[in-house]
Order: structure tokens, then sequence, then C-alpha cells
């Protein structure tokens, strides 16, 4: 059993097509189909039920894919432990919540520092940021806080205060009742915040909108659709204008904390220890300016 021919396993179980994986891995299709059909005959047993559609796993095979995707994540740790340099390299898959108001920050410095690191940047919401984490499809992400888990490790980044957003300058809470909320889809911390705080206070919106990007978000509000809840920060520029005034919640719920994620277990390159020492050092930047809110690193 060749390293490669579990490279093309994994490749064509994840597209569900000989053709589609071809591409993927530049080989020429008849090579693909060949390795898969050499596989099966050395394992004695078919690994994919072929249809019109393409291609899916079979009982056996879904076992062996949980091991092939172990063994090549281990393969790949193993070059970076011979091949990862003293001066950080290489690229580094980040994810983010939309809202992050330090990211550019952070991003620019560790850029200046270490401009021969590529860094991807995935924005998504916290609960799939978190399972992209786990599943090794990003090396780190900076999410809602806070995060406890047994394969994560947290570190804390800020600390920020929710705030009512709203296109009208005075507001009171049976306006939540006659206007549309206006949200992040499922997943969203600051969601998960608002809806504590209406279940205290036994109230249910008149209606959700849910919207993938912030800047629809705020720009909806500004037009009058509707009122949403978000970090103040990300709305600082918008209030300046006077486009749209935020208003305080209880101070149980106002409080939300940013973190960056990495799995505990996975290989520290260079490139991801610079990285977290990048946060550090702007962690306690930012903790000299305004000591209430920046917490402690973990």
């Amino acid at each position: 059993m060749e390293m490669r021919d579990l490279q093309i396993f994994q490749c064509v179980a994840k597209y569900g097509s000989v053709s589609k994986a071809a591409v993927e891995l530049n080989y020429v299709q008849s090579n693909v189909t060949a390795r898969i059909k050499h596989l099966e005959q050395e394992l004695r047993t078919p690994l994919f039920n072929r249809h019109k559609r393409g291609m899916s796993l079979t009982a056996e095979a879904r076992k062996m894919l949980e091991y092939v995707n172990k063994i090549l994540l281990d393969v790949e740790e193993l070059k970076q432990v011979f091949l990862d340099s003293e001066t950080p390299t290489g690229i580094l898959n980040i994810g983010t919540v939309e809202t992050v108001s330090d990211l550019p920050k952070i991003l620019a410095s560790y850029h200046k520092q270490y401009p021969n690191v590529d860094l991807s940047i995935k924005a998504g919401l916290t609960e799939d940021l978190i399972k992209d984490v786990i599943e090794h499809r990003l090396d780190g992400a900076f999410v809602t806080g806070p995060i406890k888990h047994p394969l994560i490790q947290p570190y804390d980044v800020c600390t920020e205060k929710l705030v009512l957003v709203t296109r009208n300058e005075t507001f009171n809470l049976e306006e939540i009742i006659t206007e549309p909320f206006l949200v992040f889809s499922q997943g969203c911390g600051y969601r998960s915040k608002l809806e504590q705080w209406l279940r205290e206070e036994e109230v249910m919106p008149k209606r959700i909108m849910e919207f993938n990007v912030l800047e629809t978000i705020l720009t909806s509000v500004t037009l009058g659709l509707g009122i949403t809840l978000v970090p103040q920060s990300a709305v600082n520029h918008l209030t300046a204008n006077e486009k749209v005034h935020v208003h305080p919640i209880p101070e149980e719920y106002r409080n939300i904390s940013t973190v960056f994620i990495h799995r505990k277990d996975a290989y520290m390159t260079n490139s991801m220890r610079s990285f977290l020492h990048t946060i550090e050092a702007h962690h306690e930047y930012r903790f000299k300016q305004n000591p209430e809110t920046a917490p402690e690193l973990i």
C-alpha cells in the first residue's frame, strides 16, 4: 500500500468523483481509476459505490477514511517537524468571526515581522470555525469565547461591549416585539447572548432576519430595516455620523470576549508560535491602554 494510493483514496472520497480528484491531484483520470482498483484488490473489498451521480463510500471505506485521514495528517506533521526552519515561513490558515476589531492590527503586525508567511483568512461563525480547527481544516481561529473543549487551547484576545443598534435615537424594549431583529445565523456568539437576554426578559422578537455579512446588517439598520446586537467597536464609524444609535443592554449580557484557538495536540510550527507571540504582545499593549477591556491571558 503506497502513500499516494491513500492520498488518491482520500481525494476521491472528498469529491465523490474520479474526474474531480484527478484535476485536484493533477493526475490523468485513468491513473486515479487504476490506483483505486489496485487499492480495492489489495484490501479485497470494494471501497466505493458507483452510480450515475458519482461515487460514495462503502461502510468499510468510511471506517478506512478515518485511519487514512490520521495517517496523512501524521505524515504532514512529520514533514513539518523536519522542514520547519527557525525563520517562520509557509501558510497559516486562520479563521475569524467578522467583528474582531483588533484583527487588522494583529495581522499587520505579524506580516511586518514575518513577511515570508502567507496568511489565509476565512470568515465564519464561531461554531463552524471551532469545528474546522478540531478537524484540522484551519490552523487556528478567532472566535467568540469563552471556549472549553478538551482538544482546544484558547488564548484571550480582547473583551468588548455588546450594544443594541437602531436607526432611531430613542429605544425601549417593546420595540423588539415590533421591529425585525437582524442577526447572523445560528452558531454566532452574539446571537447566543441576545437569545439568553430575551429569554430572561420573556420577550419574543416579531421577526428574525438572518444575514451572513456584518456590513449588510449594519447598512440595513441605517436604512431602518430593523435593529441588531453587535460589539460597539463595529459601529463606531456609524455613530460618529449619527447614522445609527447605540443603546446599552443589561450588564450580565454586555461583555463579549474574543479568543484565538488552536488544537492542543497539533504540532507547533514556528509560524504558529510567532503568531501566538504577536497576539500576546497585542493583548499586553491593549491591556496597558485600557485595563478594563482586556482579560488576563489564559
